[in-house]
């Protein structure tokens, strides 16, 4: 293998990115510095909630919790900006979020000492931290409609839990067919998701015959539940990589350096 292979190992290979736009960046960015070319096609757009009041009237009485937990960056992002044009976060109330890219996104916002699993970025690794157990009131910031199991966890144990939906999640309204002539042209390599409602987005976005296509294109995903996603719609190869966006790529980069050496 050369040296320009072994540098750019996505030389000639068009990867779908489906983040929302504001967050695809970062992930584009490592694509095409491993010599890909990515195709931005973004399956979620965040937007704000239509009725600020009880996000504005829970967030008056911050007082009362002794936990908050942020899911996302799009829940910091958005839930701060919020709080802190009405006030401060109480010094009392513990901070908890889910991965490494919130984690960085609370400190961005001067919030330090973040509760966080480590290695593995979800619900589940959240909820064996010690650190969260005693927890008694409890208020998690997340977009409308979120998961439940965290917090049906921590009611279960005995902890008092509220919702403070600080955005919503909606399906872009997207011309699909240059993405799809690049498909049958042989532009598109691999696709992207980072969520499951992404990937399901993703799947409506580009049709019937898009959805064939994507039967047989390489998935790239982040945890294994968006894999079940994927399996879900009958996607056959389907390469759970490690978390954030640096997972990603190293899962791209592994998987089309050995297509090649197979091609050998």
């Amino acid at each position: 293998m050369s040296n320009t292979t072994r540098d750019r190992p996505l030389a000639g290979k068009g990867v779908v990115v489906t983040r929302p736009a504001h967050q695809a960046r970062e992930l584009a960015r490592l694509i095409e510095k491993a010599g890909g070319t990515p195709i931005l096609f973004p399956a979620i757009e965040i937007r704000d909630i239509e009725d600020i009041g009880p996000f504005a009237r829970l967030v008056d009485r911050l007082d009362e919790f002794d936990l908050a937990v942020f899911i996302s960056p799009n829940a910091i992002e958005r839930a701060l900006r919020l709080i802190q044009a009405r006030r401060k976060l109480p010094p009392q109330l513990r901070i908890a979020a889910i991965g490494g890219g919130s984690v960085k996104a609370l400190e961005r916002h001067g919030v330090t000492g973040v509760i966080a699993p480590q290695g593995r970025y979800d619900s589940e690794a959240l909820l064996e931290r010690s650190e969260i157990a005693g927890a008694r009131r409890v208020v998690i910031f997340r977009g409308e409609g979120g998961r439940e199991h965290l917090g049906d966890t921590l009611s279960a144990r005995g902890a008092v839990v509220e919702y403070a939906e600080c955005y919503r999640r909606v399906r872009p309204t997207l011309d699909s067919a240059p993405l799809l002539r690049g498909r049958s042209g042989g532009g598109v390599h691999a696709v992207t998701a980072t969520s499951s409602e992404g990937l399901r987005n993703f799947a409506e976005m580009i049709g019937a015959a898009g959805r064939e296509r994507l039967q047989r294109t390489p998935v790239f995903v982040p945890h294994p539940r968006i894999a079940e996603a994927a399996r879900a719609l009958e996607i056959r190869t389907v390469i759970v990589t490690g978390p954030g966006d640096e997972g990603v790529l190293d899962g791209l980069n592994a998987f089309f350096t050995t297509e090649r050496r197979k091609k050998q």
